[in-house]
């Protein structure tokens, strides 16, 4: 299916979106913070099908990691993430680079099915 880099500090979430995603045959690469992701997708030269990180997170958060990754790869679907209001109207501004913004605490249906639609939307050009 599809390579997914997921930068999530909080490790239960990002074993339980891990899970989530690998239930659906996608190969997940985990990163527990917005630099160690960037460093990651720069190492891969972009090499993902989809980027999915947490807004809220140490060393860069996933709104300044959304920007770098865009700059960089383009062409790179990102989804964000976030447990905080204030976060996701940071996110509102991104609009042209993110395809959306989930809330947590989010069902994995949920998580799984906003995925699976922002992949077929990349794939289909």
């Amino acid at each position: 299916m599809a390579r997914i880099l997921l930068a999530e500090d909080d490790e239960p979430v990002r074993a339980f979106v891990r899970k989530a995603l690998e239930m659906d045959g996608h190969s997940v690469t985990e990163a527990e913070d917005g630099g160690l992701a960037l460093d990651i997708l720069i190492q891969q030269n972009g090499a993902f099908d989809l980027l999915l990180s947490d807004i809220r997170m140490p060393v860069m958060d996933g709104i300044a990691l959304a920007l770098s990754a865009a700059h960089k790869y383009a062409s790179l679907p990102i989804l964000l993430m976030t447990g905080y209001a204030e976060q996701r109207e940071r996110a509102s501004d991104l609009d042209a680079i993110i395809e959306d913004v989930i809330t947590k605490p989010f069902a994995l249906s949920d998580l799984r099915e906003l995925v699976r639609k922002t992949l077929a939307k990349h794939r289909a050009g």
